[in-house]
């Protein structure tokens, strides 16, 4: 009953009420590029038997009496309270360069428009168009670039993330194009900065593209020189904290990413790669999941302790589920290959409630049984408790009409809004 029970309760008078709006401030997306086992992590079918389970067939309780999830995530069952489990996303493609597309823009594929994503497109309603201050930029990736399309789409490189590249677990995390030079200190740097404002007297002409030009100065000596630079300073951090966060590069990741939510930046993505599993996947999982299991456990841990989940959205999910049984045949010999039909992705915060499921799976993860999550569900809900209109327009450069969401057109499936947690 508790695995259905939000199900059950939005079918009662007065629960699917209309779900807050702007509450949210930044949004930490942890994207798990190659597409995780839903069957191995938030919708285990202990009872469909070896062919779908094999050796992980023990899920453990979670806070949550009636929720359960995967054995090798005993760190996240803590937290269960904190967070949503959909298990019913789908959209029924295979491919990973339109499965990734269709999740990260939370839009279908169109021969005349490339959207862009959830992230770009916080930047511009958060970011640029809402007067953002920041010197750090309004979005922001962790470490590696997430690929396989053009995140900006139609909207162009402004919205472009920043990533950051390097490796945050080592002895000094360098952030790609705002370190120091080889050699320099921050005080020879302030100096050959006055040198060069003493000299440049065209900086004092009354010149838009000037002036535009020095905007860009100054930008780019507060990253280099200021708070923001500070912002990457995992040293700040104490011993304990680290720890607690796992000593590897997602961990730390995730430790960088409440930090980067402290300094107010709207949008952050969290890459971790590897999940694609056609062959070994049972020993990837046993050394995957751990890493996953403490990072994202200790993140919603930390935000909750400083206050900061409830404005801040944390979601976790790939492109696609995996195959609910597994691929014994040659070549994969025990692998789980792709699976758009059918999987799970984990919400919290930002005015997402937690301890809850959303949507039934059948008995082996296969076929939604009930109320089923399409992605422009999942990213109208974001952008609704962001403040963001689902249904607004976007700005296109050759003036074509194109919305927030598909769902202003009504012409893709729905199972509406998250109100069930919002």
């Amino acid at each position: 009953m508790g695995a259905v029970g939000v199900t059950l309760a939005s079918r009662l008078p007065g629960f699917a009420a209309e779900p807050r709006q702007g509450t949210a401030k930044s949004v930490i997306q942890i994207w798990l590029a190659g597409g995780p086992s839903h069957i191995d992590t938030f919708d285990p079918k202990p009872n469909a038997g070896e062919a779908y389970c094999g050796p992980l067939n023990k899920p453990i309780p979670t806070n949550v009496p009636g929720i359960v999830i995967g054995q090798l995530l005993p760190m996240m069952a803590k937290q269960a309270d904190k967070y949503s489990i959909i298990r019913t996303m789908t959209h029924g493609n295979n491919g990973h360069e339109t499965a990734a597309y269709i999740m990260l823009t939370g839009t279908m594929p169109e021969t005349e428009l490339t959207y862009p994503s959830i992230g770009s497109v916080v930047a511009l309603k958060k970011g640029y168009e809402a007067g953002y201050k920041g010197n750090l930029p309004p979005f922001i990736t962790l470490t590696q670039p997430i690929g396989r399309f053009s995140e900006t789409g139609f909207l162009g490189a402004k919205y472009r993330s920043f990533v950051t590249g390097g490796d945050p677990n080592a002895k000094e995390f360098r952030v790609g194009g705002i370190v120091l030079p080889g050699g320099m200190t921050a005080q020879r740097v302030q100096e050959r900065r006055a040198l060069l404002e003493a000299v440049d007297s065209l900086a004092k002409q009354p010149d838009a593209e000037i002036e535009k030009m020095n905007r860009f100065d100054e930008a780019a000596y507060g990253l280099i020189m200021g708070d923001a630079r500070k912002a990457f300073d995992l040293a700040q951090e104490k011993d304990d904290m680290r720890d607690k966060y796992g000593r590897n590069p997602f961990g730390q990741s995730c430790l960088m990413a409440r930090r980067l939510v402290e300094n107010n930046v709207p949008f952050i993505t969290i890459v971790s790669g590897g999940w694609d599993t056609h062959k070994e996947h049972f020993e990837q999982m046993q050394k995957k999941l751990p890493v996953l299991d403490q990072g994202v456990a200790a993140l919603l841990e930390d935000l909750s302790q400083r206050g900061l989940l409830q404005s801040t959205i944390v979601t976790c999910f790939g492109e696609f589920g995996r195959t609910p049984k597994v691929e014994m045949d040659p070549p994969w010999f025990g692998g789980r290959g792709h699976y758009g039909k059918c999987f799970s992705a984990v919400v919290a915060g930002g005015g997402f409630q937690g301890g809850h499921v959303v949507g039934v799976s059948d008995l082996h993860g296969e076929e939604v049984r009930e109320r089923p999550v399409y992605p422009w569900d999942l990213s109208a809900s974001i952008y609704r408790l962001l403040g963001i209109d689902p249904h607004g327009r976007l700005p296109h450069p050759q003036g074509c009409v194109a919305y927030v969401t598909p769902l202003a057109g009504g012409k893709v499936p729905s199972g509406g809004l998250l109100k069930e947690i919002m």
